[in-house]
């Protein structure tokens, strides 16, 4: 019987304010000054008394909202005390028995709770002589989520983190980019043959969604050694995880509750929920976004296309369009305008444009309008503009800006169909290649692919191909 694999997730969120969660000191950890956005406040001077930042409680009762969490009425923050450089008072203030938001779901996957606490200064060291340690991050807002151990895979705690950062960035609560610490993931990892929990052991460090998923397959290769008989034992500690080995490493015991010697914060006050007005459920509710599922539904529910055929947009678009904001405000005011031409539209933003985005950059963005991406996708569907005719106006568009019709007839990329003059290149063509025509009419029918491309070099791409075939055909019988 193999091991049954048990994990749940505590995920670290730096939340998007103005002034950091207990004082008016600016929030802006990555100032490339270091201990300047600091105040008597955050640096624990004596005398000095905190005041919660109103915007950090919304922003996390409007995650409890989308996740369809019970959100508290009566809250408290609590001291959480350990001693490390990188907490100034000796304790962090968080919340402990009466969080925020309780319960909810995402991605399948049932949440315990969703707190607020205040984040922890950097620390960094210098060539293992000393350590040095930036306060400018000490105070910051950050949300605390803690999933139910309720994950079984690795893929499907790397899912939860991806969806959980999607939604972040959607409500417009936290950027929760991984590389720059603003998400931070913590998985705590068991194994056992028995629906007993095994010794769990949690690992920290995980800057990137194939960390999470790396480090938890580690962990259970490493605890299953173990349990087989292999040397060591698992024993129930905070473990980091090490990107360039590929590998984890103990780090120290793993504290339990009771270690930080929680207690309410007598600085702060107690919140009731319901005498604020804009904490309100139909207040939060109001505020909601579009979320990434409701989203991801709405694009797998398109109708039919201009054939009449059902068309089910392509997984791999859809995702490209929830997750990337401005992809998906460009698709759909561009659908809003040619409802029957979704599946070129989706098309064209996530083959051409994502393309000339990974080539270029974001900045020739700006340059792709609903307008004048409905333009080129309309003249494609009309036969105005071939395939590649399309594909040149959008990268001519992207890297320098224009009116895409203008940027066609400079071009010639707009198609010919006028017949006699399609006529005479087929007629110039034809004399031009007898041998190629003999062994056509002798059998060789794939070679009028060859007469098509010579009649499209020669109008200088701007022959509408489906006609030259005609033409071609007609005239080689």
């Amino acid at each position: 019987m193999s091991y049954k694999l048990t994990v749940g997730l505590e995920v670290h969120a730096e939340l998007k304010t103005k002034t950091k969660m207990f004082c008016n000191s600016a929030n802006d950890p990555f100032n490339s000054e270091p201990n300047v956005n600091i105040c008597p406040v955050c640096m624990a001077h004596p005398g000095t008394l905190p005041v919660i930042n109103k915007q950090a409680v919304h922003h996390v009762l409007r995650v409890g909202t989308a996740l369809g969490s019970d959100l508290a009425d009566f809250t408290e923050f609590d001291r959480k005390n350990y001693f490390y450089p990188d907490i100034p008072k000796g304790y962090q203030i968080s919340q402990y028995k009466y969080p925020l938001v309780s319960n909810g779901m995402l991605a399948g996957v049932a949440i315990e709770r969703v707190h607020l606490e205040e984040d922890t200064a950097s620390s960094s060291h210098e060539g293992g002589s000393a350590s040095l340690v930036d306060y400018n991050r000490a105070g910051v807002p950050l949300m605390e989520l803690v999933t139910k151990p309720v994950i079984h895979t690795a893929e499907e705690a790397g899912a939860f983190a991806r969806e959980l950062q999607l939604l972040l960035r959607t409500l417009g609560v936290s950027d929760a980019n991984m590389e720059k610490g603003e998400m931070r993931v913590e998985a705590n990892i068991s194994i056992s043959k028995t629906d007993t929990l095994g010794t769990k052991v949690e690992v920290k460090n995980l800057n990137s969604f194939r960390s999470v998923e790396r480090a938890i397959a580690y962990e259970v290769a490493r605890m299953t050694a173990i349990l087989d008989g292999g040397p060591g034992e698992i024993v129930q500690e905070t473990r980091g995880w090490d990107e360039g080995a590929q590998k984890t490493f103990s780090q120290r015991k793993k504290e339990s509750a009771h270690d930080y010697r929680y207690f309410p914060d007598p600085d702060l006050p107690k919140l009731k929920i319901s005498e604020i007005p804009e904490f309100s459920k139909d207040a939060l509710q109001a505020t909601m976004p579009e979320l990434p599922w409701e989203k991801r539904e709405r694009y797998e529910q398109f109708g039919l296309d201009t054939s009449g055929a059902e068309f089910k947009m392509n997984p791999d678009y859809i995702e490209m369009l929830v997750s990337d904001k401005e992809l998906g405000i460009l698709f759909d005011k561009t659908v809003e305008k040619h409802p029957g031409l979704y599946k070129v539209i989706s098309n064209y933003i996530c083959s051409d444009v994502v393309g000339l985005i990974s080539k270029f950059g974001n900045d020739g963005l700006k340059n792709i309008t609903p307008d004048y991406l409905g333009y080129v996708v309309e003249s494609y569907f009309k036969n105005e503009l071939s395939s590649r005719g399309a594909k040149d106006t959008l990268a001519i568009m992207y890297a320098e800006g224009g009116e895409p019709r203008a940027i066609a007839e400079k071009n010639n990329f707009i198609q010919k169909n006028d017949i006699e003059a399609l006529k005479k290149i087929v007629t110039e063509t034809i004399t031009a290649n007898p041998t190629v025509g003999a062994e056509y009419k002798s059998g060789k029918v794939a070679l009028i692919q060859f007469f098509v491309g010579q009649g499209m070099k020669a109008s200088k791409g701007s022959g509408n191909p489906a006609i030259l075939k005609q033409l071609f055909e007609e005239a080689l019988k």
